[in-house]
C-alpha cells in the first residue's frame, strides 16, 4: 500500500510526532522543513530551538518504540498479542508521550512563529500541521 504524499515528496501520515517519522529520519525533515519554510539566518535562533524540539520528540518516540514489547509491535505465534490491560497501558503511555512532545513542539513554535513572514506562516501552517 502506497501513502498519498504531500507537498515536497513527504508521505501523508507521516506524522511529525508519529511513529513513521521520529526517530529514523528527523535530521531529513527538519532539512525538508527549514528549506520549505525559508528560514533566513536572522531566524536561525528560533527555528535551532524548534529543530531541537523535533529531536527531543524523535528521541522520545523512538525510545517508546524500544520499550514497548514485541507483542505490541508484531504479535506472532510465539509472541501473542497483550491482554487487554496491557493493551491499554500501551496506549497511555503513548498518549503521555505524544502530549508531551505537543507541549515541547509548541514551546519551541511560538518564538519561531512570531519571527516569520505571512507567507512563511503559512508554509509551517501546511507542512508542519500537515505532518502530525
Amino acid at each position: 500500500m502506497t501513502m498519498p504524499m504531500m507537498r515536497g515528496g513527504m508521505p501523508m501520515g507521516a506524522g511529525m510526532m508519529g511513529h513513521g517519522m521520529m526517530g529514523e529520519h528527523v535530521e531529513g525533515r527538519i532539512a525538508f522543513l527549514k528549506a520549505e519554510i525559508g528560514i533566513t539566518e536572522a531566524q536561525t535562533a528560533q527555528w535551532n530551538a524548534f529543530a531541537e524540539a523535533l529531536r527531543a520528540n524523535g528521541r522520545a518516540m523512538t525510545e517508546l518504540r524500544a520499550q514497548m514489547p514485541q507483542a505490541a509491535q508484531q504479535p506472532t505465534a510465539t509472541t501473542p498479542a497483550l491482554t487487554l490491560p496491557q493493551r491499554l497501558e500501551q496506549r497511555e503511555r503513548m498518549a503521555t508521550v505524544h502530549i508531551e512532545a505537543l507541549h515541547r513542539l509548541r514551546a519551541a513554535l511560538t518564538p519561531l512563529y512570531t519571527v516569520l513572514t505571512e507567507q512563511q506562516r503559512q508554509a509551517a501552517d501546511s507542512l508542519v500541521m500537515g505532518m502530525m
